[in-house]
């Protein structure tokens, strides 16, 4: 029998694992934790984006980023407003705050990423990051 501690599977979970207990403990630094900086990031990009889009972006259920949304606001660092055409929708957009915060985190995980590059040295990252999303897209 393999080991299983010697698999694809166990490398790419103990890789994660350890890649959010870094960036957790950098980002709680500015009040935000690795989802919220998620949806802070999709929200620069995608202003207004809907809270079923977010969840998938931050791979929360859409329960949990309705936690994450009214954390996000308490802090200031989001607003959200009914939208115009649809009542029942919130549109969602990045505060002034929002941005500062997301500047600062950015530079947290900037750090981590040039970790991350550095590690997979002697390869390309982009090569690594290529491989690494045909072992997501495996499973779709």
């Amino acid at each position: 029998m393999k080991d299983p501690y010697a698999t694809i599977g166990y490398a790419l979970k103990l890789a994660q694992q350890a890649l959010r207990t870094h960036l957790d403990t950098g980002l709680r630094e500015v009040g935000l934790t690795t989802p919220q900086y998620a949806v802070l990031c999709f929200l620069k990009e995608k202003a207004g984006a809907s809270n079923a889009m977010l969840a998938r972006r931050a791979f929360v259920t859409p329960q949990t980023m309705q936690a994450i949304l009214v954390a996000l606001e308490r802090a200031g660092f989001i607003s959200r407003a009914a939208d115009p055409d649809h009542g029942r929708v919130q549109k969602t957009e990045l505060t002034a705050r929002g941005l500062d915060v997301l500047e600062v985190a950015s530079g947290i995980v900037a750090n981590a990423e040039t970790r991350l590059c550095d590690a997979s040295a002697p390869l390309d990252p982009q090569v690594v990051a290529a491989m690494l999303l045909r072992l997501a897209a495996a499973f779709r």
